[in-house]
């Protein structure tokens, strides 16, 4: 008993959804024999006590030693089979015991509505483990259901506190078919905000928008209506109103035949779906034995199939007839698309128009820039795209920035979905393959200063070349491609290693290009420092520019290009201070 109450459940405050789970279920059970029965559930909370009446279909002594003095055994298991019967919220036969969390004393008082001459028959238990049945005088009882009686346990009154009581209620029970009340106050509120009538479209909209603020917190972009009857599911997605990062769990509200059975259901719906929160309720999916979440099993997968499909659906009708909700929609929630697009071709095929990429042309949708290029680049990193995308765009090459999620997958099934495009990644040669070669004579002229130049840059891992590109802003581009990091690093690595693992680094050699500065020779900072005649200031200018190319490109420095920052920064000081002493 002490593992069943105080092990099973997450929180205390589940004793009251057993209570209104038992009430409900012997109501139901009553009904199905009576159709005409009363269907009630009163609660009535006092100082430290809280007394649960039902109208249901009662137990005799013999339920009694059965059922509640046995762990496991339910009147709502299939006799036989001992599978639970569908038409009731209860599977394990073992809900009452949660009552125990907040109580020292549990006293059942129950007349049969099967056995009409049977005499009221009363439980007693105590968390010790003990019980006691004995039976009443028929007047102790007159009408056929169950009184469950609680005296809270030190330190937990406040949980069978009224308003605490009626809080609890209404948040497991708002949606039970039958009439329940805390004392005079009412708990169910029917029909679900989802399968009410409205006047209008509009008031609908506003009306669940309410009902998820009140829920949730927030106002929803939008709202999903999930019906899908096949799987015995009823209920409403509501788009959240910001973005969330896709590794962020989302939890949604699931009632079991309206009885709230957890508020934190994760696998409910596709993982790309993490821009919505649901509540709804079902009737085929199974709980687990604290009902506190769901099974996993077949079922489970058919209505998480079902509600993504649901989820696309209304992203598609949006794409074909309400263009302006879906950007407004896209414009926060873009990721969330772009992760079902990636696996689903067909809806890639839909959201192409409408889903953003940065590109060198701006923020476009790969349908648009398509059109405009012929040849489709795009960089795997950020900070490849960054290096080049200025460079690029003044040469006229198209490139889109797939280094955030998702983003270099979907170009890369671009042809899949628009046959004949051409789609290619960018590396360093590509840049420098569109940039003007400088005329030989200019270059042979200028061969001093860039031997000045790749002198220093050397020791970094650095080529110089020379080339005339636009912007003429640009004096400098430092240009390089994973491979060639790779092997710095490595190179890095290797110099700061004892002899066994420099040995070990230094097999791994790779042929790899080496990293470039592309010195910009239409650029008249370029020209002035080339006609530097001290080979020492061509050497810190020579740093300055490469510092500055890394700094632009936004790519993060190695300890060595820290230093190399600082000793050039200082030289270009005593060059320009000593300069004026001179003058």
């Amino acid at each position: 008993m002490d593992l069943l109450s105080h092990h099973l459940y997450s929180s205390p405050k589940v004793y009251l959804r057993e209570l209104l789970q038992n009430a409900v279920d012997a109501i139901t059970a009553r009904r199905a024999e009576e159709p005409d029965a009363p269907a009630r559930v009163r609660l009535y909370a006092g100082e430290g006590t809280l007394r649960v009446e039902d109208s249901g279909v009662g137990l005799t002594e013999a339920d009694v030693h059965n059922l509640l003095a046995t762990i496991g055994r339910s009147s709502k298991r299939a006799e036989g089979l001992q599978e639970a019967r569908s038409d009731f919220l209860g599977q394990f036969g073992i809900g009452l015991l949660a009552c125990f969390v907040v109580a020292e004393r549990i006293r059942v008082v129950s007349r049969s509505a099967r056995t009409p001459d049977a005499p009221p028959v009363e439980w007693t238990a105590s968390d010790d483990g003990s019980y006691r049945v004995r039976t009443l005088p028929a007047d102790a009882r007159p009408e056929p259901g169950t009184t469950v009686y609680l005296v809270a346990r030190a330190g937990t009154g406040e949980w069978l506190a009224p308003e605490r009581v009626l809080q609890l209620a209404r948040d497991f029970g708002s949606l039970l078919p039958y009439d329940v009340r805390v004392g005079e106050e009412a708990v169910t509120d029917l029909p679900a905000p989802w399968d009410r009538q409205y006047p209008s479209p509009a008031n609908r909209r506003v009306a669940l928008a309410r009902h998820c603020h009140d829920l949730f917190g927030f106002t929803p972009l939008d709202s999903i209506e999930l019906n899908v009857p096949l799987a015995g599911v009823r209920g409403v997605a509501y788009v959240l109103p910001s973005a969330v990062s896709p590794a962020q769990r989302a939890t949604h509200r699931v009632h079991l035949k309206g009885m709230l059975l957890t508020e934190r259901a994760e696998q409910l719906l596709p993982d790309w779906a993490f821009f919505v929160r649901c509540v709804l309720d079902t009737d085929s999916l199974r709980p687990t034995a604290s009902r506190e979440s769901l099974y996993e099993d077949e079922t489970l997968a058919a209505v998480r199939e079902a509600l993504g499909e649901r989820i696309r659906s209304w992203l598609t009708g949006m794409a074909a007839g309400d263009p302006e909700r879906l950007g407004a929609f896209l414009s926060v929630h873009h990721l969330g698309v772009k992760s079902l697009a990636r696996h689903d071709r067909e809806m890639l095929r839909t959201m192409l128009p409408w889903l953003p990429f940065e590109t060198t042309d701006g923020r476009l949708s790969l349908e648009e820039f398509a059109q405009r290029h012929p040849v489709v680049h795009f960089t795997r990193t950020v900070e490849e795209y960054r290096q080049v995308a200025p460079i690029a765009s003044a040469q006229g090459i198209g490139v889109v920035n797939g280094g955030y999620t998702y983003d270099s997958d979907l170009v890369e099934a671009l042809p899949s979905v628009r046959p004949g495009t051409v789609v290619t990644e960018l590396d360093a040669d590509t840049v420098t393959a569109h940039m003007d070669l400088v005329d030989p004579a200019e270059e042979l002229a200028l061969s001093g200063f860039l031997a000045a130049a790749r002198a220093k840059l050397d020791p970094l891992g650095c080529d110089v070349v020379l080339r005339a590109f636009r912007p003429l802003s640009v004096p400098a581009l430092h240009l390089d491609d994973r491979d060639a990091r790779h092997e710095q690093a490595r190179a890095d690595a290797e110099e700061q290693a004892d002899d066994l693992w420099a040995g070990i680094l230094g097999s791994l050699r790779g042929s790899a290009p080496r990293a470039r500065l592309v010195l910009n020779h239409l650029s008249p900072l370029v020209r002035r420092i080339g006609a530097l005649g001290d080979p020492e200031l061509i050497g810190t200018a020579t740093e300055s520019l490469y510092g500055q190319a890394l700094l632009m490109a936004q790519r993060p420095l190695r300890p060595a290009d820290s230093a190399l920052l600082n000793r050039a920064f200082i030289g270009l000081l005593e060059w320009a201070t000593n300069g004026e002493e001179g003058r």
